[in-house]
């Protein structure tokens, strides 16, 4: 571990990552040079024992900058890196900043300020994606869509108000003390099973158009399949813990998913179910032309035949992840395999999150 500061700052920005030496230094770059909040803040970097260069850029930036510090983390993933770098900070204030997210100067400045102004235990910006090439701008168009993610308002990039779970997440230090820290069995949605634990304990979760910041997304389909499939597998998991999904719109798409099932295996012995499985295929086919006109028109005309697989494979890949979860974390009582934690972005160049 390298600490080069004895001085105790107002806030902690810990940041999880692994193997991203593409990556890393623009996005401490633009993380040491935001807006000061006053008492100032340091910056914890939790590195899932890189091998790919990262760690020597890591250790390069921290001797430049006595603000950042660098600790291993064993476990490779969000949640365990997290706990670290939460439990070594010193700020009143804990800030989650990530890799392949670009921030606004104002970040985290805007973060501090709102966590008072709003008398929020959780406060964040909306989850608003940026994506590259012409896959990864579809991706990023779609992400936006109630129709990809059921309506969620921390993907609404102009919704301020109260919101079930919000992008990254400001905190004050005694909350973690309060309800705990991150469940390090989740490989994903660890920060959306703590914000349910939050909610559930009388927690106010916050999100302001004022905190800006632009996530990139997967550039590939098979990717993007990879990560909504996982997405899917550890939200069963936070149900068999929890007894009840966080939200409604957290498993719809099984629910479908399974309907289309049972109904092409009785259409085997019956005519009614056949044409009930036909109807809903058909409904949700001009929904999804429904949704895909709507957001070409607001984003670009060329991505519209290309939306209505993105949108397939947000509802496909999520609910077949969930029906595998349930089997293996409720019905069969099973760890799950290596398929269902591998890093789903191209060359391992992120943690899981």
């Amino acid at each position: 571990m390298i600490d080069n500061d004895n001085t105790t700052p107002a806030v902690s920005i810990v940041v999880p990552c692994r193997n991203e030496r593409a990556h890393i230094e623009e996005v401490l770059q633009s993380i040491l040079t935001q807006e000061a909040p006053p008492g100032g803040f340091e910056v914890i970097v939790a590195d899932g024992l890189s091998d790919d260069g990262t760690r020597e850029i890591l250790i390069r930036m921290a001797g430049e900058d006595s603000r950042l510090s660098i600790l291993d983390n064993p476990g490779a993933i969000v949640s365990t890196g997290l706990n670290a770098a939460i439990r070594m900070a010193r700020g009143k204030i804990i800030i989650r900043m990530d890799a392949h997210t670009n921030y606004a100067t104002d970040y985290v400045s805007q973060c501090v300020q709102l966590l008072s102004e709003t008398a929020a235990d959780n406060i964040g910006g909306p989850w608003i994606a940026k994506g590259e090439g012409r896959i990864g701008k579809a991706i990023a168009a779609a992400f936006q869509s109630s129709f990809a993610n059921g309506g969620a308002r921390a993907h609404d990039p102009n919704h301020s108000g109260p919101v079930d779970t919000v992008y990254l997440g400001c905190w004050r230090r005694e909350i973690f003390d309060r309800i705990g820290f991150f469940d390090e069995e989740l490989v994903r949605n660890q920060d959306d099973e703590f914000n349910l634990r939050l909610a559930r304990n009388g927690g106010k979760i916050w999100q302001s158009v004022k905190i800006k910041s632009w996530y990139h997304p997967r550039e590939s389909l098979r990717h993007l399949f990879a990560q909504y499939f996982q997405y899917g597998y550890w939200k069963a998991l936070i149900l068999q813990k929890h007894r009840l999904p966080a939200s409604i719109r957290h498993v719809l798409p099984a629910s479908f998913l399974l309907m289309l099932l049972v109904l092409l295996v009785s259409s085997v012995f019956s005519v009614t179910a056949f044409w009930v499985w036909l109807f809903l295929l058909g409904l949700y086919a001009a929904f999804n032309i429904t949704a895909s006109l709507l957001t070409a028109a607001s984003s670009r005309w060329n991505l519209f035949f290309l939306l209505s697989s993105v949108f397939v494979i947000f509802h496909v890949a999520y609910g077949w992840g969930f029906l595998r979860g349930v089997m293996d974390f409720i019905i069969l009582g099973r760890k799950p395999g290596p398929a269902y934690t591998a890093l789903s972005r191209p060359s391992g160049d992120e943690l899981i999150r």
